[in-house]
């Protein structure tokens, strides 16, 4: 192509210096000096052109060489955090604790395997002896030494606490009814710490009811087993409004607070509620990350499409979800990081009695686990020092429980209105 360009410059410079000889009366000379001039000018001006198209091509190369260079320096500093996260895993160390402990089953198993040998050469001697009088004929011995795989289920499977029936809510639905008409329903305060230094992670909302002695009925006092949905969904709604106000109250005093409330499928069946907590969230946009809903794990895994879309728009507005009451940690938690899970609960005496029965995993690797997806992992019911120090020990660093504080009042410049209406009253 650059050669025809050429070519049509040389041709346009012969036909001007034609054109100058025989209509202007130019001379040979003249004519000729004329066309190599009008050549050169074109020639100039085309190789000007290349150049600079050149010189944009290789700005834009080097360009795109500095971006590979960047994104190459990012793929190096991310391999170095891996590296460095590798090196402190002290994977040596770990693996010592794995072989003393394959060491000390392979001894058990031994020792298992000549007690059963010797048990067997009883039975056989015994036999023989039955066999040589049968005139005294004994009883078989009664083997009671547990087999290995009878002590390890025993061992694995934890006593049950309780053959009884769980306890009965104290009030009727018509009387929790007239309860929250009367505002006897309060929002107390109990909060998640961070271990080993016991800083405040965040709060959950336990709803309450005030007595006529200014005492307090948990929820297990009155929270309705059957037939209470429509008072269910009006203390859920309630519970969020509440935390919504709290949460915007703490970041507005320079105390940003993130508050966990409780949400069932009696609010998530519910189109009306529904669009009223997305309507509360929408405006209040800017303290809705502070907003953790908290699911029950065994209402997660029974949601149809219908209910998690209602989750996954409170998500939408900025929500995070929490699971509660898990009975196995064996679950999907890219999926669940994905639907907004944000944390996920176990009851601290279960987990530690019977680790085995929730994951698979070293205790000391469930933490750093979750972590991986962006999930953390909270103990409740927390009930003794001792229970604390052994979930520090694996690794377990959010507690909550009746040993490290009881649900509390909010402070009066953070509470709603029904708090303080009800701080009122009872004083009174």
């Amino acid at each position: 192509m650059q050669s025809l360009v050429y070519i049509f410059i040389a041709l346009a410079g012969v036909a001007v210096g034609v054109a100058a000889y025989f209509g202007l009366t130019f001379s040979p000379i003249e004519a000729f000096v004329t066309g190599l001039g009008l050549v050169a000018i074109a020639i100039a001006i085309v190789e000007r052109t290349l150049r600079r198209r050149s010189e944009a091509r290789l700005e834009r190369a080097i360009a795109d060489l500095s971006r590979l260079l960047s994104t190459d320096a990012q793929a190096g500093a991310a391999l170095g955090q891996r590296l460095t996260t590798l090196v402190q895993e002290n994977a040596g160390k770990r693996l010592e604790v794995i072989e003393a402990d394959i060491s000390v089953l392979g001894t058990v198993v031994r020792q298992v395997a000549e007690a059963v040998a010797e048990l067997e050469d009883a039975r056989k001697r015994q036999s023989r002896q039955d066999g040589a009088e049968p005139s005294a004929p004994q009883p078989a011995p009664i083997d009671v030494t547990p087999r290995p795989v009878e002590a390890a289920a025993a061992r694995a499977e934890p006593e049950p606490q309780s053959l009884l029936p769980p306890a009965r809510p104290v009030f009727s639905v018509e009387a929790l009814k007239q309860a929250v008409d009367d505002g006897k329903l309060v929002f107390h305060l109990q909060p998640i710490l961070v271990l080993p230094q016991r800083r405040t992670f965040g709060y959950d909302l336990v709803p309450r009811l005030t007595l006529e002695d200014g005492e307090f009925a948990d929820k297990a006092d009155f929270w309705p087993e059957r037939n209470g949905e429509a008072v269910v969904r009006r203390i859920e709604r309630q519970g969020i409004e509440e935390a919504v106000t709290i949460a915007r109250r703490s970041r507005t005093a320079g105390e940003a607070m993130t508050l966990h409330v409780t949400i069932s499928r009696a609010t998530l069946v519910d189109a009306v509620s529904i669009d009223k907590i997305v309507a509360l969230l929408d405006a209040n946009r800017a303290i809705t990350g502070n907003i953790v809903l908290v699911v029950a794990e065994a209402d997660w895994g029974a949601l149809p499409v219908s209910e998690k879309a209602a989750l996954a728009a409170f998500v939408g507005k900025g929500v995070r979800l929490a699971l509660a009451d898990c009975r196995s940690l064996r679950l999907d938690f890219a999926r669940l990081t994905g639907d907004g899970v944000a944390s996920v609960r176990v009851d601290a005496p279960s987990f530690l009695a019977a680790p085995q029965t929730f994951t698979d995993f070293h205790t000391a690797d469930v933490t750093p686990y979750l972590r991986r997806f962006a999930v953390e992992l909270v103990a409740t019911g927390v009930a003794s020092e001792e229970q604390l120090l052994m979930l520090l020990e694996d690794g377990v660093e959010l507690v909550q429980g009746p040993h490290i504080s009881a649900p509390r009042p909010a402070r009066a410049d953070l509470g709603g209105r029904a708090i303080r209406r009800v701080r009122s009253i009872a004083e009174a």
